[in-house]
């Protein structure tokens, strides 16, 4: 998957954080406003139950456990956690995708606008996932992911557990055709069509910041969080795949040292 599939289900916030009114505009609330309901059409999130099939072990999810999906979209992995008992809460910045994942939510599941990169500590959950560049990788201003880690681990609790992917910047280099490296930044910029639910087109713009398994250790290391793995994945194919240039994810688990 690339970010010419609309990768990333916008930025978030934390459970019970700001009011819909003090939230930070994002450039993606436009695109997902535009996208509505037809974002679930795309190929990257056919994948939901194979991703949280393998997630729920590895970070040794119970029913019961407290869990934050940061730039949830549409709700389809706090969903899919609810069904199996989780206690989870999502949060994105568009409130679209927030009416869309209340409208059919499970019972467990709540959803709220906020901005990640506005996180309050708290160290309530037991795991934080921040899947499909929810937030992370999506920002545009230097220094927002940085914020937006710092949120994710200071939500979670001494030893809570943390998923999150981001875009493979040596993939970025070697396939991504359709879009501007900047190798200074490490962020992609490219020009795409998005269509809504009725199949009118629109040309949008996407940023996607893209890295590398040595920057992903460093800036969780930073921020108070031990890497646990990291893999190579693609939607719908989660694994525990070594790093590679080949795949256009990687998946980060770790957890918050006490």
């Amino acid at each position: 998957m690339g970010s010419s599939e609309v990768m990333g289900c916008g930025g978030a916030a934390p459970a019970e954080a700001k009011r819909s009114d003090a939230v930070t505009q994002s450039y993606f609330e436009a695109i997902a406003d535009h996208l509505g309901s037809a974002y679930l059409r795309y190929s990257h999130t056919k994948g939901t139950v194979q991703e949280i099939d393998w997630l729920v072990p590895v970070l040794g999810l119970r029913a019961g456990d407290r869990v934050l999906d940061v730039g949830c979209g549409p709700g389809r992995h706090a969903h899919e956690l609810a069904r199996r008992g989780m206690r989870v809460h999502g949060v994105d910045i568009s409130e679209t995708f927030v009416e869309l994942a209340r409208s059919d939510a499970p019972a467990g599941a709540t959803f709220e606008r906020a901005d990640a990169r506005g996180l309050p500590a708290g160290g309530q959950y037991d795991a934080v996932i921040c899947l499909c560049q929810g937030a992370f990788g999506m920002m545009t201003a230097d220094g927002d992911d940085e914020r937006v880690i710092a949120g994710v681990a200071g939500s979670l609790r001494p030893g809570g557990r943390l998923a999150l992917t981001a875009f493979n910047a040596y993939f970025a280099v070697k396939y991504h055709d359709g879009a501007d490296f900047d190798a200074s930044s490490g962020v992609a910029h490219e020009w795409t069509d998005v269509r809504d639910p009725d199949g009118a087109s629109r040309r949008v713009e996407l940023w996607t910041g893209c890295y590398t398994p040595r920057e992903l250790r460093m800036l969780l290391d930073r921020h108070g969080i031990d890497v646990d793995a990291i893999s190579s994945v693609e939607p719908g194919r989660y694994s525990d795949d070594k790093p590679s240039v080949d795949a256009p994810e990687f998946l980060v688990t770790g957890r918050r040292r006490s």
